[in-house]
């Protein structure tokens, strides 16, 4: 609807294509717009004779209308890139495994104090969208555009230039959709770094990214500034902002600034503020609004987000977790006994790294989805183990397990698809059942 919406602003004729039935919020929309619309299945001799095919990320390359397109010759772009034609904004581009939408959020929460910043892209509003509401209510172009940018997105940029790149971490992820392949997930993220023309800023920490960066050098002799934070030793060529002593310290121009309180709490979250607060001293945002917002930033909903406290239990939301990586920082992170709501649509996960964290953290387990054989088969010897196909069951069984003074912790490890319309509606249904017990 973004990239419809951008073309009605520009004044360029356009035609929506879906192959699901449309919302009639959306035809209301389109038809205001004067844009004409199909759904419940595409027109291929149509789409054929348009001058360039805007896509949705959700499509993959290999679905038989692109294949067809492009057999043909069509122009095939992505959302993200045809936008970025239209503004002259600076932009912030965002990608990762974990920590993207948390990074992307400060990075605006930063900025935004000091100038005209939005945030778009995978989170929220499409660039599209963003830039087709500022033209249609006679706003100026944003003076930046902090763009989280997940991996299929990415695999739809052919011209798109980013002032910043930051890479946040590369974990097994949406192996599904890469052939069970990491090293053809990490490709996917390095574009990032290819269509990057300023500061590319990646976590040395993380050794995936390292490993995919050196081989993504191999290839590029005109690199991006590289520049990484973390808190390993010993540190990479690039590192200017690590962390001690709970100090996060950032040196840049000869000149370091220290940061000594932060707003969220736990290892993940310090790279995402390390992150953040980098990108932001890049963009001269001053160093006492830096720290003003990374003190004052509020959790993001669906991460790690505390719910209620009953007879001693604390409900924590962290339905955003859709891989192990995510889920091992959320248990990480927990210094109570938990009872441990895990569960969904496998994306090709190794949960091998998990098994001492469950060991150690985790006194039972709600396994929540249509096919639990996998989780069953790696965490079966847990103490306590459920399963369920409700939240509002597997809830109730996690209260039954926990006493007072533990921690019911839905942190899925896999995504939501088999039981929910996302994460955020798995995330809305574990609260409701919570506040319901």
């Amino acid at each position: 609807m973004g990239a419809a919406q951008l073309a009605y602003a520009l004044g360029i004729p356009a035609f929506l294509s879906d192959a699901k039935v449309l919302s009639e919020k959306d035809k209301l929309q389109l038809d205001q717009w004067g844009i004409d619309y199909e759904e419940n299945g595409h027109d291929t001799d149509r789409l054929k004779a348009a001058a360039a095919v805007i896509k949705s990320p959700g499509i993959p390359h290999t679905a038989p209308i692109i294949k067809a397109l492009k057999a043909d010759g069509s122009v095939v772009l992505g959302e993200v890139d045809w936008a970025a034609h239209y503004t002259a904004a600076k932009l912030i581009g965002i990608t990762g495994s974990n920590g993207k939408t948390t990074t992307a959020t400060l990075c605006h929460h930063i900025m935004a104090a000091e100038m005209d910043a939005v945030l778009a892209g995978n989170i929220g509003q499409s660039l599209a969208g963003v830039l087709a509401n500022r033209m249609l209510n006679a706003e100026p172009d944003p003076e930046a555009v902090v763009l989280e940018l997940s991996s299929f997105q990415l695999d739809d940029v052919f011209e798109l230039k980013l002032d910043q790149g930051i890479l946040t971490n590369i974990t097994p992820d949406h192996l599904d959709r890469y052939e069970y392949d990491l090293k053809k997930y990490a490709a996917s993220k390095m574009q990032l770094a290819t269509y990057t023309t300023g500061q590319f800023i990646y976590c040395d920490d993380d050794p995936i990214s390292n490993t995919a960066l050196e081989q993504w050098l191999q290839q590029h002799l005109n690199p991006p500034t590289l520049l990484a934070y973390g808190t390993d030793t010993p540190a990479g060529p690039h590192r200017i902002t690590t962390k001690e002593n709970n100090t996060i310290t950032i040196q840049l121009n000869n000149e370091a600034m220290t940061i000594e309180e932060l707003a969220l709490q736990g290892k993940h979250n310090m790279y995402n503020s390390m992150a953040a607060g980098l990108s932001s001293r890049l963009m001269n945002i001053r160093k006492e609004t830096v720290r003003k917002q990374l003190s004052t930033f509020d959790s993001l909903e669906h991460r790690l987000e505390s719910i209620l406290n009953i007879s001693g239990v604390e409900y924590i939301n962290d339905s955003k977790a859709t891989n192990v990586n995510a889920a091992y920082y959320a248990l990480e992170c927990q210094s109570k006994p938990v009872v441990w709501i895990v569960g969904g649509v496998d994306k090709g996960n190794d949960y091998a790294e998990l098994l001492q964290l469950v060991e150690g953290k985790v006194k039972g387990i709600v396994a929540l989805g249509l096919d639990n054989e996998k989780i069953k088969a790696a965490f079966g010897e847990v103490p306590a183990f459920a399963e369920a196909e409700t939240m509002k069951d597997a809830v109730r069984a996690a209260s039954k397990m926990a006493d007072k003074g533990d921690v019911v912790l839905l942190s899925p490890c896999c995504a939501s698809f088999d039981l929910f319309e996302n994460y955020e509606d798995r995330g809305r249904q574990f609260k409701n059942a919570v506040r319901m017990l």
